[in-house]
């Protein structure tokens, strides 16, 4: 996906929200998998800097994708660590496309 840049980070992005959309209609996706998903995509120091350097609106889609899932209960358990630094990460993004504007 690196390879392939801006639609690189766009396909990842894409892939938390079909992953979210099968758990909101089927109920399909545990808890471990959304853990998973933001150790990987947001924790991953390789992958977080690609897609802030890539396209920061995909890193921004994917922490509220994660964010969201937690909220509306598809996401039963999640850690408080994993929350809290999913909130920091938000907030990060937000703030780098604030400044971007």
């Amino acid at each position: 996906m690196r390879r392939h840049g801006y639609k690189g980070a766009f396909e990842l992005a894409a892939t938390v929200d079909y992953l979210f959309g099968y758990d909101a209609t089927a109920g399909v996706v545990d808890d471990w998998m959304y853990e998973h998903l933001a150790a990987a995509y947001l924790f991953d120091e390789t992958t977080r800097e690609f897609l802030e350097q890539s396209n920061p609106w995909a890193l921004r889609g994917i922490t509220e994708r994660l964010l969201e899932a937690a909220d509306r209960g598809l996401w039963g358990k999640p850690e408080p660590a994993t929350l809290d630094r999913l909130r920091d990460t938000y907030l990060a993004s937000e703030g780098d496309l604030e400044d971007r504007a």
